[in-house]
């Protein structure tokens, strides 16, 4: 059943809604269930975790500690559904095209729609995502449509409280020239986990390319590419299943929030 559309904030010049704008409506009316990778491009992608107000300082702390694989843009206070820093008009039940949902550590479902899980006392957190960073890759001359996978690894993050886990990485497959040039763009985005974690041989990191979390499975690197590996924002789901949280609400894998941050605005020159 499609949500009933319900219109989000114009511009207020004529102009009419942003491409942000736009695909959060899309979303929120049931339109748009796929992933978010190429839409909007030019803003800022977010993954989201919403879990109850009595993790909420753990979470925070744990973000803290490992701030390249969960660069934290704005918190939610308990029970609001706006994210009114970053995408006014916004509502964080509706406004993401798929969401999985945790229970005791295990992901039992995915739902276009969170309106009937949502408590008072929900917090969430919105980390930045390195989808943000694709346009910017684009226009650099650095292909950002294949030869990518997102995986585990058995790197440990820094853990807080019951919030524990393996990093998740997302691994791109680039030429020795490419490779130099997305170093260099991705290290201007700090909000979105920045420079790669590392270059080269997979096993350093511990990763599973036989069984990635998304992308085919894989062998080996070809020996004409070059192997980088960013921090990803799929480390919370990781985190989740190791804790065991009673209840935990994040994006599902690639379907991201799209913020109304122009991403050229919020990186460094």
């Amino acid at each position: 059943m499609r949500r009933s559309a319900i219109p989000l904030p114009y511009l207020g010049d004529g102009r009419g809604p942003t491409a942000a704008q736009a695909a959060r409506a899309e979303m929120r009316a049931g339109r748009f269930t796929g992933i978010t990778r190429g839409m909007a491009l030019g803003y800022v992608q977010c993954a989201m975790v919403t879990l109850p107000q009595r993790y909420a300082y753990d979470f925070l702390l744990f973000c803290q500690r490992n701030s390249r694989a969960c660069p934290v843009l704005e918190v939610v206070d308990a029970g609001e559904t706006e994210a009114k820093r970053s995408a006014p008009g916004s509502d964080l039940r509706t406004d993401i095209p798929m969401y999985s949902i945790y229970r005791d550590g295990e992901r039992v479902e995915d739902v276009p729609d969170i309106r009937h899980l949502w408590r008072d006392d929900f917090v969430s957190f919105l980390i930045g995502s390195g989808i943000t960073f694709d346009q910017a890759l684009e226009r650099a001359g650095v292909p950002t449509t294949r030869n990518r996978w997102v995986l585990n690894t058995s790197t440990p993050t820094d853990p807080t409280g019951v919030f524990k886990g393996g990093l998740v990485v997302t691994m791109r497959w680039l030429t020795p020239e490419q490779a130099v040039t997305a170093v260099q763009v991705t290290s201007r985005f700090p909000f979105n986990h920045g420079a790669p974690i590392h270059v080269g041989d997979p096993a350093v990191l511990g990763c599973d390319l036989a069984r990635p979390l998304i992308g085919p499975p894989v062998d080996r690197v070809p020996a004409d590419l070059t192997a980088l590996f960013w921090a990803c924002s799929v480390t919370p789901q990781a985190v989740a299943i190791a804790a065991k949280v009673d209840l935990m609400i994040t994006q599902a894998p690639a379907c991201g929030f799209i913020t109304d941050l122009e991403a050229d605005k919020i990186c460094t020159p």
